[in-house]
């Protein structure tokens, strides 16, 4: 069992320990509190030592806490590196040294004893107590934080220029504000202040056997700072791999692009950017295993096997970076890069009803891109047409992402084993995919309903692709508002039909929505209106032809375009060989 030291210590306490030498290790993300952040500890410390704004109603025996410090000993440097609490304890280090340079020339006895307090909570002293300027209890290595060195020399120096811009600068300018106004206001009781945060303010320094243990206290702590992600320990990896090959520069500099790409087209709902693209990639190493079992590790469990053996690689490395422009061209709809009619797959695929496909296409394309990073464009069409049409199917025939996995990441081995993606063991009997399609009900708020209307709508030639920051909306052609009035339709369970729906940008979908079909059409088709404004057309090129060709939409209308929709679709399963 992992040993943890754990005990209760005011900053003083904390700060002035002889093992206080901290590290912000290089995964550790850039720092980020701004002015928000610091005018909020400001104030809790100046309300809690100033009760009322009276020195006098402070109770010596109070203590206010500012929350925990994770760190471990890394025994190759003998520092404490710090695994969380990073921003707090920044911050208060940059807040003692703005304290320090007002009492740099006090020569009070409250004045000076604050002074010797604070200069050994900031610098390391030797046998006889006394401080060594050029020894800071703390030190950064964060790989992809540009102004650490300022960070450092604000503390060194106690000087911050205008021209300095970093968070560091600015927040420490902040302070020194702050403290002039304070003792402005207060200059006979200006050392009661930083005595009572040294002393009366409480950090809980947790402090673990190593870092894996430090991780795991981390993960559980509701801690009000930025997370650490999984890509962040990654990014140590790569950091002492290359650091070893005198590389340290330029991976520093190919990774800051690697996370510009992954917060430009990565948007997951949980976890980072980069994490999305560690995600993808771990499906490619996981098909290489021959890895088919439908349960899924967590990430970081997978990459810290073997001592993180995958990430001490310069394949990987290049693999990521390879990756990360492959799915900016698709986010960008390269058409120098794809053909239309790959862009109109992935389109649809833009559409599916879960983010399977996603780690689908990277195995597929990690496998098969040449020398250039390209994919033979039939091959890959072939791949994208038969992806849809499983994953659409199995979508309403076996609804739940869990139940894909075993299909897919069966296929995924036979990606990387060169044998072609067939789904031999799970083709669908197309008498069953007729009878669950007809009575299944594809309410709007099933993603299988965008998704079978998206492939509907852009399977033909004809339709025009479109951008994928396009928002569409579901379109009731017979609107809901019609049926309550009219009563025309026999049963209202045909307005879910999806004979009865098609997608409709959501600019044209808001004005539409409760007309008449009649009137509907010169939404569909566009117009010019009375103010002049010019009314645009739909991209949707089924709607332009029913607008020009259709004078009323009818429960007739629904039911056929409904059979139409699902015989087109069989057709198509069976055109890429999914039925049995």
């Amino acid at each position: 069992m992992s040993k943890l030291s754990i005990d209760q210590k005011s900053i003083k306490e904390l700060f002035q320990d002889k093992k206080a030498d901290f590290l912000i290790p290089n995964f550790q993300r850039p720092y980020a509190w701004e002015e928000s952040e610091c005018q909020t500890l400001w104030d809790d410390i100046f309300d809690f030592a100033f009760p009322g704004n009276d020195y006098t109603k402070f109770d010596t025996d109070s203590e206010y806490y500012l929350g925990s410090i994770v760190t471990y000993k890394n025994e190759d440097t003998g520092k404490k590196e710090v695994i969380d609490g990073q921003q707090r304890l920044t911050t208060l280090m940059l807040l003692l040294r703005a304290f320090y340079v007002k009492f740099r020339n006090m020569q009070d006895e409250q004045s000076k004893a604050t002074r010797e307090n604070i200069e050994k909570c900031l610098w390391k002293t030797n046998e006889f107590g006394k401080p060594d300027k050029d020894a800071l209890k703390i030190d950064s290595e964060v790989a992809t934080d540009n102004d650490r060195e300022e960070f450092l020399e604000v503390l060194k120096s106690g000087i911050s220029e205008p021209a300095q811009k970093s968070r560091y600068a600015e927040n420490y300018r902040f302070f020194q504000k702050q403290i002039d106004k304070f003792l402005g206001e207060f200059p006979c009781y200006f050392a009661y202040l930083p005595n009572r945060l040294l002393n009366n303010c409480i950090l809980l320094p947790i402090e673990a056997e190593n870092q894996d243990t430090a991780l795991r206290i981390f993960s559980t702590l509701n801690n009000r700072g930025k997370s650490l992600s999984d890509a962040d320990i990654f990014k140590a990896q790569f950091y002492d791999y290359y650091k070893k090959q005198n590389k340290i520069s330029d991976f520093i500099e190919t990774w800051k692009k690697l996370e510009e790409i992954c917060d430009k087209i990565f948007h997951p709902t949980s976890g980072t950017p980069m994490d999305e693209l560690f995600t993808r990639y771990m499906y490619y190493e996981r098909a290489k295993k021959g890895i088919k079992d439908s349960t899924t590790e967590a990430l970081r469990k997978f990459y810290e096997k073997d001592h993180y053996s995958i990430l001490k690689s310069d394949d990987t490395f290049k693999n990521l970076q390879i990756l990360a422009k492959f799915w900016l061209d698709v986010s960008n709809q390269n058409e120098e890069r794809f053909s239309e009619r790959i862009l109109r797959e992935l389109f649809i695929l833009n559409y599916a009803p879960n983010g399977m496909w996603t780690y689908f296409t990277t195995v597929y394309f990690l496998k098969n891109k040449d020398s250039n990073g390209l994919l033979e464009d039939e091959a890959f069409f072939n791949f994208l047409n038969k992806e849809i049409g499983f994953i659409w199917t199995y979508a309403f025939m076996n609804p739940g992402v869990n139940a894909l996995r075993i299909p897919v990441y069966a296929e995924m081995v036979n990606i990387i084993q060169g044998r072609p993606v067939t789904f031999d063991s799970f083709k669908f009997d197309k008498t069953s995919v007729e009878n669950v399609f007809n009575n299944y009900k594809f309410n709007n708020g099933r993603p299988i309903t965008k998704s079978i209307l998206a492939w509907w709508a852009f399977k033909e030639t004809e339709q025009k692709i479109v951008s994928f920051d396009t928002v569409f909306e579901i379109e009731h052609i017979f609107a809901t508002n019609r049926q309550e009035k009219e009563r025309s339709l026999s049963n209202d369970a045909l307005l879910e039909k999806l004979g009865n729906k098609a997608l409709l940008e959501k600019r044209i979908n808001i004005r539409a929505s409760d007309y008449r079909f009649e009137d509907k059409k010169k939404y569909y088709a566009g117009f010019t209106a009375k103010n002049g404004k010019i009314r645009e057309a739909t991209v949707i090129k089924e709607l332009l032809n029913l607008a020009s060709s259709t004078k009323d939409f009818s429960e007739k209308d629904i039911l056929a375009r409904d059979k139409n929709i699902l015989d087109t679709f069989t057709s198509y399963l069976e055109s890429i060989n999914l039925l049995k």
